[in-house]
């Protein structure tokens, strides 16, 4: 069953907040009280292996909910955004055969936003443009191409690994012809959603939040990062190793910085992390917003959850 044959029997609910900010205890609750299976948007619980940095839900509670796009590639694959779409409707549409409703959960809006409003196609390829990049990448280096999109594009060029080249060959050659950077133009919502939909969003004020990200990450050294980086770092592609949480310790196993500093620049870029997710949910036509603080009955959250998006 494709997508569009079910967009006017019942819309797509999701469920938007922050890292650290409880959606996976949340979704739980709801999945359980309101009869669904999760599908994750998450670019990173994707990889197997990935376990304590991506802050996965344990495989104990997905005995309790079914999810899906979790675990579905080996951390040396390549993954985009067109593969996770196709593999989540794939998901969403065996989850209304069997009588339940998907609830997706974001961490990744990129995702989400391809997956509902569809992909940017972006220009053809430009035979010209292409032919003098990979001459410059044999006599420069991929690196100095890097560098290039740093200056043209840093928000794509944090998200490409300095040896990618495809992405980064991509990237520039976007630029080069429409004049702009590549993550502006995957960031349009171009017309309505492909999908009916029901979103509700999580909102944490920033100083707890931030509280919350710093516990979560001493957690997860507590809980063996460094063992986990350790044995899938050599399995590591370009995107997975892009990783954070991954990327910071595996220049801690490199001798490049100390252990305290890994943990700092992990909460470090898990706060941009986050500001960025806020920035991206702020363009999503989110029906209701919930406050969020320390202490709060999530049983009760629940219930109000699943009254905004089951009403």
């Amino acid at each position: 069953m494709e997508p569009e044959e079910i967009q006017d029997r019942d819309p797509v609910r999701v469920l938007l907040g922050p890292t650290a900010g409880g959606k996976t205890r949340l979704s739980l609750l709801l999945a359980e009280r309101m009869g669904a299976e999760v599908v994750s948007v998450d670019s990173m619980q994707v990889y197997r292996g990935m376990d304590i940095g991506t802050a996965k839900v344990s495989r104990e509670d997905r005995k309790r909910v079914d999810h899906h796009m979790i675990d579905v590639v080996d951390p040396e694959e390549s993954f985009n955004a067109a593969r996770f779409c196709t593999m989540a409707r794939q998901a969403m549409a065996g989850i209304r055969r069997r009588g339940k409703t998907p609830l997706l959960v974001c961490g990744t809006p990129f995702y989400l936003k391809a997956l509902l409003w569809g992909m940017f196609e972006g220009p053809g390829a430009d035979p010209a443009i292409r032919r003098r990049l990979r001459g410059e990448a044999v006599e420069q280096g991929v690196e100095s191409l890097h560098r290039r999109l740093e200056r043209v594009d840093p928000e794509a060029a944090k998200k490409i690994d300095a040896r990618d080249f495809k992405r980064i060959e991509r990237a520039l050659e976007v630029y080069e012809l429409t004049g702009r950077p590549i993550s502006e133009r995957q960031g349009d919502f171009e017309g309505p959603p492909r999908f009916c939909t029901r979103i509700i969003g999580l909102h944490w004020p920033r100083r707890v939040l931030f509280a919350r990200i710093e516990r979560r990450v001493r957690g997860m050294i507590g809980d063996g990062l460094l063992e986990e980086v350790r044995a899938v770092r050599d399995r590591l592609g370009p995107q997975a190793r892009q990783a954070v949480g991954y990327k910071e310790i595996i220049a801690y196993l490199e001798g490049r910085i100390g252990l305290g500093e890994a943990q700092e620049l992990i909460m470090r870029n898990t706060r941009r992390f986050a500001r960025d997710q806020a920035g991206w949910f702020k363009r999503f036509p989110v029906d209701r917003w919930f406050g969020m603080e320390e202490g709060m009955d999530f049983t009760a959250l629940a219930a109000d959850c699943g009254k905004a998006l089951y009403r």
